[in-house]
């Protein structure tokens, strides 16, 4: 279980964050000088190295997202120069991607940060910059809420690379390119000439997700344990009826990979938020805005208070809270995590994937008037950023171009490299803990100097 230091202030993590920083400076310009475009998109490092992993094309906006959120930390012009050159010659084909579920990770990260900047007066007042990301994240949004399984009951999901038939759990993040393309006064047009809301779609989906990945402890199953998540839901597309939990990256359907459990509190903590910015009446087909609030802060709180209850006192969990080898490690969970052990790998991306989600949930309920609910939270997420800002996490070696350390990818395909001497993957990052880790530093700095509030919405 989380040890939380409720003394803990974004302010005292400040000078961590500096170092963050300087450090991540480095790595993107290793990446830079050696990757080799060729070769496809960086994915995870193999003994310090970044290389590809053919799947979907879902870490290239982190890539080149990375670069943007360096340059508006650190005012450096070079890291926007890679960042918006990279952008434009290889993110077109993320935007009209029709094969994947990934549009809230590519077209935020690129696209969404720049227009989030522009906005912000923070880079040069040329028109065109703006309305050329306000574009590609319009047809982002219509293209990602295209890839859709209607259920009954009204509702229906973004459906996973697996096809019509499976809801993932990574999706709830995938809603951020509907939320901003809605912001912009964009729907998806269909047969007919048919306007379909992809607000709609975004507040289908989420309910979907609560309903069928996660979990709230009323015997829905023999291991219904509030705040589990499923990776996977399967579903018979005939008549749109539900089948079964599964996984693609987890242990078994009755574990919780621990990374997908992050996807899902962040998406439903950033999901509370964007929905304070609409206004009653665009939430009324939906139940009305309590009863829409009502069930997603029910899955935020649920697997926020799941992974602090199944994560060892550091705040970095292992890769499954099912993982086999588990048992050997004895009260794990009342001890640091420990990277280097024999047994099961920790997942350092998924504690810097929930460590925002918590500070967020944590801000939305003091917002609200659960102030000391909102405390522990907030107190959590910080906790864990610590951990994640420091040693073995932080990535301090020269020629390692990683940012986070002990991150892993696909486990059960035993696709993340094992070290010589060794029997589990160590020592590796991955572009979505290291653009996540990037990601929680600037929102903390931002909190700590009182600046413009850091969110993937339009403000």
């Amino acid at each position: 279980m989380i040890r939380i230091d409720p003394q803990l202030t974004a302010a005292a993590l400040v000078p961590a964050i500096d170092r963050v920083f300087e450090l991540s400076a480095k790595k993107i310009a290793l990446i830079q000088k050696h990757w080799d475009s060729a070769k496809g998109t960086p994915v995870f490092t193999v003994a310090g190295r970044y290389t590809s992993r053919g799947w979907t094309e879902w870490t290239q906006g982190f890539q080149f997202g990375a670069a943007i959120l360096q340059f508006d930390v650190t005012e450096d012009r070079k890291m926007l120069d890679i960042g918006v050159e990279g952008t434009l010659r290889y993110m077109a084909s993320h935007v009209s991607h029709v094969g994947v579920h990934d549009h809230g990770f590519n077209n935020i990260s690129t696209y969404g940060n720049l227009l989030r900047l522009a906005r912000e007066g923070r880079l040069p007042a040329d028109a065109w910059r703006s309305h050329f990301c306000e574009l590609a994240l319009k047809v982002s949004g219509a293209v990602q809420a295209a890839r859709w399984t209607d259920l009954p009951d009204g509702l229906g999901y973004i459906h996973s690379f697996n096809g019509p038939h499976s809801l993932f759990a990574d999706t709830m993040r995938s809603l951020r390119s509907l939320a901003v393309a809605h912001q912009l006064g964009h729907v998806l047009m269909g047969e007919r000439d048919r306007r379909i809301s992809l607000l709609q779609r975004l507040v289908q989906h989420a309910d979907t997700n609560a309903r069928y990945n996660v979990y709230f402890g009323e015997g829905r199953d023999s291991y219904d344990v509030r705040g589990r998540v499923a990776h996977e839901s399967i579903f018979n597309t005939n008549d749109g009826s539900y089948r079964c939990p599964s996984s693609q990256q987890g242990y078994t359907p009755f574990s919780t990979w621990t990374r997908g459990l992050a996807w899902v509190q962040l998406g439903y903590a950033e999901l509370l938020e964007f929905l304070d910015t609409l206004k009653d009446g665009e939430l009324k087909p939906f139940g009305g805005r309590k009863q829409v609030l009502a069930r997603y802060l029910a899955a935020a709180r649920a697997t926020a208070d799941f992974y602090l209850e199944n994560t060892p006192s550091c705040g970095v969990p292992y890769w499954d809270t099912g993982a086999p080898g588990l048992v050997h490690l004895g009260d794990y969970l009342d001890r640091p995590a420990d990277p280097t052990n024999e047994h099961e790998p920790v997942d350092s991306s998924a504690a810097a994937i929930t460590a925002q989600g918590l500070i967020r949930l944590g801000r939305y309920l003091d917002a609200h008037g659960q102030a000391r609910a909102g405390a522990r939270y907030v107190a959590a997420g910080l906790s864990v950023a610590r951990t994640l800002f420091a040693e073995p996490y932080l990535s301090t070696h020269p020629q390692h171009q990683g940012l986070l350390l002990h991150a892993v990818y696909h486990r059960p395909n035993g696709w993340d490299h094992v070290p010589k001497g060794r029997r589990i993957p160590c020592g590796e990052s991955c572009m979505w803990g290291d653009y996540h880790l990037r990601e929680l530093a600037l929102y903390i700095r931002r909190l700590a100097r009182d600046e413009p509030y850091y969110a993937f919405y339009l403000r």
